[in-house]
C-alpha cells in the first residue's frame, strides 16, 4: 500500500465546494462608511449673526445662503453622500451665543437605506445661551424598510434664550407603496435647561415590533411622526396657537407643556400631510417672521 494517499479535485468532484470553509457574509462594519462631522459657532455684533467659528467633515458641508456681506439668516446642512448606510455615523453641533439669531435646516429629506446589520448613529447637539434665539428645522427623514438608525438629540439652553426645535420621521417611501416591516429605529431627545435635566424622550421600534405597529395602541395607520419643541418667553401663547391650529391641520396634533418646555406631536397618514401642517403652524408661529428665525425655512420651498 502507498505511504501516503493524495486526493484531488476530481476525485472529490462535487464535493470540493461542500468541503471548503465558506466566506462570511459582509456586514456594514466591513464595507465603507460615512464619518461625517459639523460644527458651527454663531454670535451677534452689531451688523446681525456671524460666524464665530466652523468646522465640516465629509460627507457633511455647511452653506450660508444669502446676499454677500449680509449677515447669517439660514444655515444649511448637505449630506453629499446622498443618504444615511448602515454604519455610518453623523454628527451635528451648533451653539448660538448671545444677540444671535439663525435657522439651521436641511438641503433636501434625509434617506436611511436598507443596512445589513449595523445602525446608524446621528448626533446632533444644540447649545442656545442668553439672548440667543435659535431654530432648528431640518426636513423629514425617511427610513426605507430595513433601515437601522440611532438618533439622540441633545439640547441646552440658557435662561432667556429662546429655541424652536423640529425632528420629523416618515416610515417607507409612499410613492413605492412600501410597508416597513422591519429594521430599527430609536430617536431620543433630551433637554436641559440651565443644566438641569427637564424633559427626555424616546421613540423606539426594533425588528419584532414593526408587525404590530398598525395595532392602534402604537401607529395605527399612521406613516409620518414629528416632535416639534420650544422654549422661550412667549410659551403660554405658542400653546394657545398650537392648540388653535390643531383642527385646521391635516393632521393629528397635540400639545402640552413641560417646566416651561412647549411638546407638540403630530402624526399623519402620509407625508405630504404633516409637510403641509407644519408649513401652516411656521407660517403662523411668529407674528414678526422677517425678524427672527421662527419661519418656513426658505429651503423647504427650494
Amino acid at each position: 500500500m502507498p505511504a501516503s494517499l493524495a486526493v484531488s479535485s476530481e476525485d472529490l468532484g462535487g464535493y470540493s465546494n461542500a468541503l471548503a470553509p465558506r466566506a462570511r457574509t459582509p456586514g456594514d462594519k466591513d464595507l465603507q462608511r460615512s464619518k461625517g462631522r459639523a460644527r458651527m459657532v454663531l454670535a451677534g455684533s452689531a451688523h446681525g449673526t456671524r460666524i464665530v467659528d466652523i468646522f465640516q467633515r465629509s460627507p457633511i458641508r455647511i452653506m450660508f445662503p444669502g446676499i454677500r456681506g449680509a449677515p447669517v439668516e439660514e444655515a444649511v446642512a448637505v449630506n453629499t453622500g446622498g443618504g444615511i448606510a448602515g454604519g455610518d455615523r453623523l454628527e451635528f453641533s451648533v451653539t448660538v451665543l448671545a444677540d444671535a439669531s439663525v435657522t439651521v435646516t436641511t438641503q433636501a429629506a434625509e434617506r436611511v437605506y436598507r443596512a445589513l446589520s449595523e445602525p446608524a448613529l446621528i448626533d446632533t447637539r444644540l447649545k442656545v445661551y442668553s439672548a440667543a434665539r435659535l431654530a432648528w428645522l431640518p426636513q423629514e427623514t425617511i427610513v426605507f424598510n430595513g433601515g437601522r438608525m440611532r438618533r439622540n438629540t441633545d439640547i441646552e439652553i440658557c435662561a432667556g434664550a429662546e429655541l424652536l426645535a423640529l425632528e420629523w420621521l416618515v416610515l417607507g417611501r409612499a410613492a413605492h407603496g412600501e410597508e416597513l416591516v422591519r429594521g430599527h429605529i430609536a430617536d431620543g431627545w433630551q433637554v436641559k435647561i440651565d443644566g438641569r435635566l427637564i424633559w427626555a424622550d424616546r421613540f423606539r421600534v426594533t425588528d419584532d415590533v414593526f408587525p404590530r405597529t398598525r395595532n392602534r395602541a402604537l401607529l395605527a395607520d399612521f406613516k409620518a411622526i414629528g416632535t416639534l419643541i420650544y422654549f422661550g418667553p412667549d410659551a403660554e401663547a405658542r400653546v394657545q396657537l398650537m392648540r388653535e391650529l390643531a383642527s385646521e391641520l391635516q393632521c393629528h396634533c397635540v400639545t402640552t407643556v413641560v417646566s416651561g418646555l412647549v411638546i407638540a406631536r403630530l402624526a399623519a397618514r402620509a407625508a405630504a400631510e404633516l409637510k403641509t401642517s407644519l408649513r401652516q403652524i411656521l407660517l403662523k408661529f411668529d407674528p414678526t417672521p422677517a425678524q427672527g428665525p421662527f419661519r418656513l425655512p426658505k429651503m423647504w420651498s427650494c
